[in-house]
């Protein structure tokens, strides 16, 4: 299931002024000038060429008489949740893809509707009712194709390919609707004499695995509908990171600094959170010629604390840095979790533990207060 235009739809439902027109939610465009990117746009808005991430200041550029609005994830979210929990009533089995799209497993529970059409009919009429939204639902007895078809069904879609139905169904379709198909992939197969699902199912998987190891064995296997994978509900988070995009290019040492304090914050607070602790810390920085540098660091001892965070996340800057170049974006990245109620070291640390008090005592005025109640000095 994916909801259609989620964001735009939200705001199009609350102020019926702008339905049939171009809606973009996303940064501010400032005349085109904006340094943000589209979050997503309204079907109308898609006739421009426009689309998700792509930078507000050329979505401007295709568009400027469509409606730009930076939107309310708060309602967002709590749309969502009503989705959700609207989709528990007819099974538990379900794995979040993102706040508005889903796959959920019906194997068990379509009978109490008929049949699996029937069932995802009386969803989406429920979404609906309750929503005033509309959602696709692609129904297939293999997860990537149930995918494929609530893409191809949009808006407002509902298609099903049954068992019998499913290579009839993909082989028609170019390779990039694969999932592991992206440009350079696509590319590669393309020299192979590969553009479409039906070339690739029928390709020698020897010859494949040369080429692309056992990505290929992979691909081969999805384009003949093979598809082990289920629902995955408790996906076990890899990382954790927040990145910043400045307003304008800067060079200025002081306000870099300030920024690294505060995506550090930002990340310590949600690992504690989450009860997560992380080894290795990542720096992104991306120069004004949008040359993006990745370095990181893995630490003897786990930790979430701020300040651990911040200083490894400043020595990696240094160490890719040249004084005077003018920086788009930066970010920081947290991973390689551990079980954060493992204990560290069987000897408690004075220094440790007061760092420790200061950490519960910011994260209790946050809990009350919101999350800017309180922010580190410069």
């Amino acid at each position: 299931m994916d909801m259609d235009a989620f964001f735009a739809s939200v705001e199009q439902r609350n102020d019926p002024s702008l339905e049939g027109r171009p809606v973009v939610v996303g940064a501010d465009p400032k005349g085109g000038r904006g340094r943000g990117v589209v979050a997503t746009c309204s079907y109308e808005a898609r006739k421009y060429g426009i689309h998700s991430a792509m930078p507000i200041s050329e979505a401007y550029r295709r568009c400027p008489n469509a409606v730009f609005l930076r939107g309310n994830m708060g309602q967002y979210k709590e749309i969502s949740h009503e989705v959700f929990n609207l989709l528990y009533d007819f099974t538990d089995l379900i794995e979040p893809v993102s706040i508005d799209e889903a796959f959920f497993d019906i194997t068990g529970s379509y009978h109490l509707h008929g049949t699996p059409l029937n069932t995802c009919r009386l969803i989406k009429q429920r979404i609906k009712t309750q929503t005033g939204l509309n959602a696709s639902i692609g129904i297939a007895p293999v997860k990537m194709v149930a995918k494929i078809a609530s893409d191809l069904s949009k808006p407002d879609g509902l298609l099903e390919v049954k068992l019998e139905e499913v290579q009839g169904f993909l082989w028609k379709l170019p390779v990039s609707r694969l999932w592991g198909v992206g440009p350079k992939t696509g590319a590669a197969l393309q020299k192979m004499g590969i553009t479409h699902i039906r070339e690739l199912a029928k390709a020698d998987p020897e010859i494949l695995y040369r080429y692309f190891g056992e990505q290929g064995l992979h691909l081969h296997d999805l384009a003949n509908g093979i598809d082990p994978r289920g629902i995955m509900m408790d996906e076990e988070i890899k990382s954790v990171s927040n990145e910043h995009t400045f307003a304008m290019d800067t060079a200025d040492p002081q306000e870099i600094k300030e920024i690294f304090s505060f995506l550090s914050q930002k990340i310590s607070r949600r690992l504690r959170l989450m009860h997560l602790k992380g080894r290795t810390i990542s720096v992104k920085v991306r120069t004004k010629d949008f040359k993006t540098v990745l370095r990181s660091r893995t630490l003897k001892d786990r930790s979430n604390y701020f300040e651990v965070i911040y200083t490894q996340a400043c020595r990696l800057f240094q160490d890719v840095y040249i004084p005077g170049s003018y920086l788009r974006l930066i970010g920081i990245k947290v991973t390689n979790f551990d079980d954060p109620y493992v204990v560290d070291s069987l000897f408690s640390d004075p220094a440790q533990q007061k760092v420790e008090q200061v950490h519960k005592a910011i994260d209790s005025i946050k809990d009350k207060f919101g999350e800017n109640a309180i922010f580190r000095a410069k």
